[in-house]
């Protein structure tokens, strides 16, 4: 990319009033260069079957062209109008609780034949109006799109067709490897599929899910190669995918492929929402870039993010401008908030824009202005940061889709409240805190692209195929160093547990195995990582751990009984004593360490600074709030981002040479301290790390 992108969402058609003159006015004087329009209007575009208005689409793309404003076209079918729905309700998506209602958005089932030819038109007829004009430089297919749930007949009829070309029509074979034996689900006959719906087992559960999620790579893909058709070479094709929602963004989405819906894209895109005031971490910036610009290992756009949105999370003073350099940190090549304006209308009333209701210029806008002409100033030394990270997580939709058939903390009564999500994020943030950047992996890894870190980190990757762990197994034995949470290499890929000694073909890699696993309750950890030696010796006994000062065994422990591995940890427990913790082991030229029970931020900083230090990768003296994240410039420079996500200054010693904070000019020499100020950044350019 040329130039780093910022802007916002711009609704014409959602105005009470004429705006577009103003507003074009009000983006130039802030230095944004993009908006993205048309992808909530079919509705408008087509206020009934065959009629078509683009009207509000084209004086849009008028105003932007004379004013050298660049557009992103979204297509409209995220959202469907009444009159398809009326004349062919069976749009709306069957799911679990039954048929959808109209009125919400993404409540439609997007393998519906009706849904998919009218769809097309619309597409069609917006782009014969819009590709071919000059601002337009690239489109979003849809718009955060998952497969919604949807279940009905259609779709239940090819999965089966889906499972017999996956097993060759071998019904004993799917019955195998399902476990269908068991409550008398057993299947005879093809025929005589049940609606998968009522299923209670989880192998094939977790199956249907896999296959609704490439629903989802099918139609995103589908919709790309209509656009193919229109578009320039220079322009590109995105999609905003967005993650896993606890009222932010959180984790790992479970409803799309994300590795394989970028294959469809030429530049990754994604949404990314989270908590500011004090609770402003970066944490959700970081993680949600990091997984999207390893998509394809290259940079992406940030298609939506906040500017002011709910009113708890309207920004101090200086954090938008934190936010937005924050995700050029990670690598993204362009910043644009959802949305310009605040809406006077329905669902998202009170999800505010850059603009209040009112329309005129407030705090937020102003520092938007700052933000956009540093982009603009600044776009040579920051467009396109490349990063070579030495350590990755390997994430998974398959273990996350397992461990939410078999929770974590599953009783009798519940499937317990830690998730999947919940093990990648307390691996992800301590080593965020602490200033490791890292990429992201997936099942589809190959040898070679293993091979190129030096530390890979799997937390609770408890389905996995055996060709995957045989991956692992020889990237740990070729000199890397394998780090695995609890709950890894439990399953295979069709939640089928494996019936020989855990974790499967892993066992002489960690150098343990276990048979048993419970939830731990009072149990302490004790062992030569704890700072203070002397307590590894206290309260060993102590069933209660009363009088004992130990970290604490934390959500799912398994009782580990070392082969060959050194023990880094065990169980301050009269009875769980003997069994290991944490542990380390020598594995052919590498290593492997195996985390067998929940623990602090604390002590997972212990064993991962241990492996990190195995691994030969540096570890640097800053910590949260001060984050610190490098990459190399178009110029050949390297560049570091210094971001204080704290309310106090910060300083940290200067251990370059050669650099220049390029937003203030400022020369910086090796040992020279700098101070970052309250909730503000600095960014150094030609930092030659020692």
């Amino acid at each position: 990319m040329e130039k780093l992108l910022y802007g916002a969402a711009y609704y014409d058609e959602y105005m009470p009033c004429e705006r577009l003159d103003k507003d074009v006015k009000m983006w130039k004087k802030a230095g944004m260069n993009v908006v993205r329009i048309a992808e909530s209007t079919w509705s408008t575009c087509e206020p009934q079957e065959g009629v078509f208005d683009f009207s509000h689409v084209t004086r849009v793309l008028d105003a932007c062209e004379q004013a050298g404003i660049s557009v992103i076209i979204g297509t409209p079918t995220y959202a469907v109008p009444t009159w398809l729905v009326k004349k062919y309700p069976d749009v709306l998506a069957v799911t679990k609780q039954g048929q959808a209602m109209y009125g919400h958005r993404q409540n439609m089932d997007i393998t519906n034949p009706d849904y998919l030819r009218y769809s097309e038109r619309v597409i069609r007829k917006l782009l014969e109006i819009s590709a071919h004009r000059s601002c337009v430089i690239g489109f979003q297919l849809d718009n955060e799109t998952k497969y919604y749930g949807t279940a009905g007949k259609n779709v239940q009829a090819d999965f089966v067709q889906y499972l017999r070309q996956k097993f060759h029509d071998d019904l004993d074979a799917m019955n195998a490897q399902f476990g269908l034996d068991y409550w008398s689900n057993r299947i005879n006959a093809w025929e005589d599929f049940p609606d998968v719906r009522g299923t209670i087992n989880g192998s094939l559960g977790a199956e249907f899910e896999k296959f609704q999620r490439s629903l989802v790579t099918k139609f995103l893909a589908w919709q790309a190669d209509i656009v193919k058709e229109y578009k320039r070479e220079d322009q590109f094709i995105t999609h905003n995918l967005d993650f896993e929602w606890r009222g932010y963004s959180y984790g790992v989405q479970p409803e799309v492929d994300h590795k394989e819906v970028a294959k469809q894209l030429t530049i990754a895109g994604c949404d990314i929402y989270h908590k500011t005031q004090d609770e402003l971490t970066g944490r959700e910036i970081a993680f949600g870039g990091d997984l999207i610009r390893s998509l394809k290992q290259d940079n992406y756009l940030i298609l939506e993010t906040e500017a002011q949105g709910f009113p708890g999370w309207t920004p101090y003073p200086g954090q938008l401008r934190l936010q937005a350099f924050s995700h050029l940190a990670s690598g993204a090549n362009g910043v644009e908030y959802w949305h310009w304006h605040s809406i006077h209308n329905s669902f998202e009333t009170y999800w505010k824009g850059v603009l209040s209701h009112d329309f005129a210029e407030n705090a937020v806008y102003r520092e938007a202005c700052v933000v956009g002409h540093e982009f603009e100033r600044l776009s040579p030394h920051l467009v396109n940061l490349k990063k070579q990270n030495q350590a990755a997580i390997l994430v998974s939709n398959e273990a996350l889709s397992a461990l939410n058939w078999f929770g974590i903390e599953a009783t009798a009564a519940d499937n317990g409240e830690t998730t999947y999500n919940d093990v990648v994020r307390r691996i992800y943030d301590v080593l965020y805190d602490h200033n490791i950047e890292c990429d992201f992996l997936f099942p589809d890894v190959t040898a070679e692209e293993l091979s190129a870190y030096r530390m890979v980190i799997t937390p609770a990757l408890y389905a996995a195929s055996g060709e995957l762990l045989g991956k692992l197994r020889d990237y740990a034995n070729a000199g890397g160093v394998l780090v695995a949470t609890y709950k890894t290499g439990f399953a295979n890929e069709y939640v089928k547990v494996y019936h020989d000694l855990q974790p499967h073909g892993l066992t002489d890699v960690f150098g343990v195995h276990y048979h048993e696993f419970t939830f731990p309750k009072q149990v302490g950890l004790r062992g030569r990582l704890l700072t203070e030696g002397a307590l590894s010796d206290t309260g060993a006994c102590s069933v209660t751990g009363e009088g004992t000062d130990l970290p604490q065994a934390e959500i799912f422990m398994e009782l580990l009984e070392a082969d060959m591995a050194e023990v880094l940890l065990d169980y301050a427990h009269a009875y769980w004593k003997d069994y290991a913790a944490v542990t380390r082991n020598h594995f052919g030229e590498g290593m492997g360490y195996y985390i067998g029970c929940g623990c602090d931020a604390d002590t997972r900083w212990m064993v991962l600074q241990e492996a990190l230090r195995d691994a030969q990768i540096e570890i640097p003296q800053e910590q949260y709030p001060l984050i610190r994240r490098t990459g190399t410039n178009d110029l050949g420079k390297q560049i570091t981002y210094y971001l204080n996500y704290s309310g106090e200054e910060r300083s940290f010693v200067y251990d370059g040479a050669d650099g220049t904070e390029v937003i203030s000019g400022k020369r910086l020499e090796s040992g020279q301290t700098h101070t970052v100020g309250a909730w503000d950044l600095c960014i150094v350019e030609g930092v030659n790390r020692k």
